[in-house]
């Protein structure tokens, strides 16, 4: 097979992984943005989604398009209440201050991941995905009478990796236009600006964060959800969500929800595309590297805004 099929392939596998960042990290962008908090336990409220998407659908049993339409319901809601009772009960006592907040949510990290290791136990387990059908992709061959498609054996995606990418670019879309046209989104942006003036026009702050770090949980949740049917839920996978999600918010921005898109396509494609033709472990070197250029000479990241 030629180079240019490979690519294209390899470019389809990293628009997957694109897309699964670009929601994750869009939710710690948002907590981040209006908040001004580092969530250290975002990769747990993933791994949570994707687990709590094996319990609703082996529960519900009979169809797999059922149970994974319940489990995309079910789990982002269950995860967004556990989250905003967190931030009610533990952040909102520490007056949400980052460096005391990074370390409750350090905290938070290790007790939803030892409760679902005893709950949910040490196994990877697989759910089935609603629809899975193989779709052979079309490549161009220029002969000698111009160009003409064929079909590569063994060039194909599945419908569901299709609807993951379809699904997380309508969420981010939709998160973006909350954010910018909504009465919600704007007095979330008001209590990001100045907490003391929100509140003094009378808007409940208290329960805008509380529902900010739920939404931002949900999102990673529903991350988890669309994940596993290609990666299995494993109780110690939102470690290196965690980690891919850190690189991306930095690269793209803290804060940043376009930055974060713009990142979460730079590094997905790459990891893709580097994975299949060398190694991931090379993948993650080269994205570690990009933060330290990042770091280095544009410490705000590529769409953040420079601290006056």
């Amino acid at each position: 097979m030629d180079f240019g099929p490979y690519l294209m392939l390899a470019m389809l596998e990293g628009a997957v992984l694109a897309s699964v960042l670009a929601l994750m990290a869009s939710g710690l962008s948002l907590v981040f943005g209006v908040m001004r908090v580092v969530n250290v336990a975002h990769g747990e409220f993933y791994m949570l989604g994707a687990v709590l998407a094996w319990v609703v659908s082996t529960g519900l049993g009979g169809s797999p398009v059922v149970g994974f339409a319940a489990a995309l319901v079910v789990a982002p809601l269950a995860v967004g209440l556990l989250a905003a009772a967190a931030d009610a009960t533990i952040l909102k006592r520490l007056d949400h201050d980052p460096e005391r907040v990074i370390v409750a949510t350090i905290g938070l990290l290790y007790i939803v991941q030892q409760a679902t290791l005893m709950g949910y136990g040490p196994e990877a387990r697989p759910v089935t995905a609603p629809f899975n059908s193989r779709i052979a992709l079309p490549w161009i061959e220029w002969g000698e009478g111009g160009p003409s498609l064929y079909y590569p054996w063994g060039l194909s995606i599945t419908s569901y990796k299709l609807f993951v990418i379809a699904a997380a670019a309508t969420l981010v879309a939709a998160l973006r236009l909350f954010m910018a046209r909504t009465r919600t989104g704007l007095i979330m942006r008001a209590t990001q600006l100045d907490g003391d003036m929100a509140t003094a026009f009378g808007i409940p702050v208290a329960r805008v964060h509380a529902g900010v770090f739920g939404a931002g949980a949900a999102l990673a949740a529903l991350a988890g959800v669309l994940v596993v049917p290609i990666q299995q839920a494993h109780y110690l996978m939102g470690g290196e969500a965690l980690l891919l999600s850190f690189i991306v918010v930095i690269i793209g921005g803290l804060g940043s929800l376009a930055g974060t898109v713009v990142a979460a396509i730079l590094i997905g494609m790459s990891d893709g595309v580097i994975s299949v033709f060398f190694s991931p472990t090379l993948a993650k070197i080269l994205a570690t590297l990009l933060v330290a250029l990042v770091l280095v000479f544009r410490p705000q990241g590529l769409f953040g805004a420079r601290d006056r």
